[in-house]
């Protein structure tokens, strides 16, 4: 279980997260929507670890964030998996290196057995026997299914995910989110997906939460969204240039 009780975040006179309360239970795939700039990936850089709250607390599986030192939450850490928003892969290193990283940095796993965990994890997300290629040699939506081969490559029992089907085309963005939701029931993981787009969000969500103005205003089941009748909800998920959102 992962909670958010009344995170504030501020860069300067940026106030971006205002007192964010969310609830995500073991095994729910949450999607948070919301505007660019609203303060989506600020909250999965909180959720891992990667920025401290000015105030407020994160809480995951009963563990305070807050209160483990910088080893404690390097190891704790490895509980997670995160698919980056642009696959993030390392140009040098071949589709097994990028996949098997965090099993060559962090275990004692011979080459070999690292190499073949790579394997796996690419069959998983349809990508078998492409292990010795160079990142160079893949399209964009390959190069976001090694990066969700290497979210899982540690098995992980949370996925982050960054936007995952940005800059792919409707086919392949529909791919990406069958993989997701096919993993986060294999798996048994708990998933929080960041997106501003809505089809991937009905798609892959057991509930979305909406951030507006530094704060969730509402969350509900994809259904319950869609019905909603908060005016800033249905501006945001209909995509209309008229009502209470300013642009």
């Amino acid at each position: 279980m992962i909670e958010l009780i009344d995170l504030k975040k501020s860069f300067g006179s940026n106030h971006v997260l205002r007192g964010v309360n969310l609830r995500i239970e073991t095994g729910e795939s949450m999607v948070i929507i919301g505007g660019s700039g609203t303060g989506k990936s600020v909250i999965l850089k909180h959720i891992i670890g990667l920025m401290r709250p000015d105030s407020g607390r994160v809480v995951i599986d009963e563990v305070d964030l807050l209160s483990l030192s910088d080893k404690d939450l390097s190891e704790f850490r490895k509980r997670f998996g995160m698919l980056f928003q642009g696959a993030a892969l390392f140009d040098s290193l071949s589709v097994w290196e990028n996949v098997g990283f965090g099993l060559i940095e962090h275990t004692p796993l011979s080459t070999e057995k690292v190499r073949e965990i790579a394997r796996q994890k690419l069959t998983m997300v349809g990508l078998k026997g492409i292990e010795d290629r160079m990142p160079a040699d893949l399209s964009g939506g390959m190069k976001k299914r090694v990066g969700l081969a290497r979210a899982i490559a540690m098995d992980p029992k949370i996925i982050l995910y960054d936007e995952p089907t940005t800059g792919l085309d409707p086919i392949m963005s529909d791919v990406i989110n069958s993989l997701i939701r096919d993993l986060d029931e294999r798996l048994s993981v708990t998933s929080v997906t960041i997106t501003h787009d809505m089809k991937s969000a009905y798609r892959i969500a057991d509930r979305i939460a909406m951030l507006y103005e530094g704060k969730i205003l509402e969350v509900g089941t994809p259904d319950e969204i869609r019905n909603s009748p908060n005016p800033i909800v249905q501006q945001f998920i209909t995509g209309s240039a008229v009502g209470p959102i300013i642009v």
